[in-house]
């Protein structure tokens, strides 16, 4: 009678357990990205002139109490509206997108400052990674929605973007300024 009293506890204390673990495995982010309200851009010089380009497919999901941020971009998805560019940013001195699709930042920092927050974490563009920081605001829209918005410089050369004769920074530069206005909604758990 007390192994099947001690048996029945067990197996009742094994199943609280396992249904509180379950319970508390990783909830998911969050904020995930509502794309239709959403901009990703980049802005770059060449021949000394300015020009800008989209990603028109991105993903990101936000957990702010856990400092976790990751935005995935679709590198096929650019485009600088020029056609005779694209075709060549697209290639292997560029960005190369048959053989890296995909960019990614995974943030695992926040940190606060005066007029907002600095993400930190791995930006992986290209197949190379770099550790990266990200200043950003975090504002109420309405309806749970929040805006993740701000602006990073990066230079394509860490990443290996220009090869070849792109390499030098005569004619293209350095300095890619990336824009983000990201609108984010409450994630269905």
């Amino acid at each position: 009678m007390l192994n099947s009293r001690l048996t029945r506890l067990t197996l009742s204390s094994f199943a609280l357990l396992a249904a509180g673990a379950a319970h508390a495995a990783v909830p998911g982010p969050d904020y995930v990205l509502s794309p239709a309200h959403s901009t990703l851009t980049y802005t770059f010089t060449q021949a000394g002139g300015a020009n800008q380009g989209v990603f028109n497919s991105f993903s990101a999901q936000f957990d702010p109490h856990a400092g976790a941020l990751t935005v995935v971009i679709d590198m096929r998805s650019f485009d600088t509206r020029d056609a005779q560019r694209n075709t060549l940013l697209g290639g292997a001195q560029f960005f190369d997108v048959a053989r890296y699709p995909q960019a990614r930042f995974t943030a695992t920092r926040l940190s606060k400052t005066p007029s907002g927050f600095i993400a930190t974490g791995r930006l992986t563009l290209r197949g190379v990674s770099h550790t990266v920081s990200v200043p950003f605001t975090w504002r109420a829209l309405g309806r749970g929605a929040r805006e993740l918005q701000g602006k990073t410089v990066i230079d394509r050369l860490a990443f290996g973007i220009g090869q070849g004769q792109w390499h030098a920074t005569e004619w293209l530069g350095n300095s890619v300024t990336v824009r983000f206005a990201l609108r984010m909604v409450p994630a269905a758990h």
